[in-house]
């Protein structure tokens, strides 16, 4: 009779375990997005709950939502498919052309005049 109550015990623990693992899980996204101050973060967590009624079928890509955004940086990507770093560093490099041009020209000048 004991060891009737004690499976019981341990099947109940079992579910109950499961079950708390399963809400946990469905709730990484949100976490993840809360930490990195994603401005979709509510849609995220509503979404993760969603997830559990389809037996986390979207919630891979609640992940990858959760992940592509970083403050410092924002989502990374341009609106043509080039990533914002690569943005900046043209623009060092046109500014940095722009002083070589202006250089040369006043050593032009310089060479010019007579002395």
């Amino acid at each position: 009779m004991f060891l009737d109550y004690f499976a019981l015990g341990v099947l109940l623990f079992m579910v109950l375990t499961i079950f708390y693992g399963i809400i946990a899980i469905h709730d990484i996204p949100h976490l993840i997005a809360k930490a990195r101050n994603h401005p979709h973060q509510d849609a995220i967590h509503i979404a993760g709950w969603v997830s559990l009624f389809t037996l986390h079928a979207i919630w891979p890509f609640l992940f990858i939502w959760a992940t592509l955004y970083r403050e410092d940086r924002g989502w990374g990507i341009r609106p043509d498919g080039k990533l914002q770093a690569e943005k900046e560093a043209n623009a060092e490099v046109a500014i940095l052309q722009a002083r070589v041009q202006e250089l040369e020209e006043q050593l032009k000048l310089k060479t010019r005049e007579p002395a």
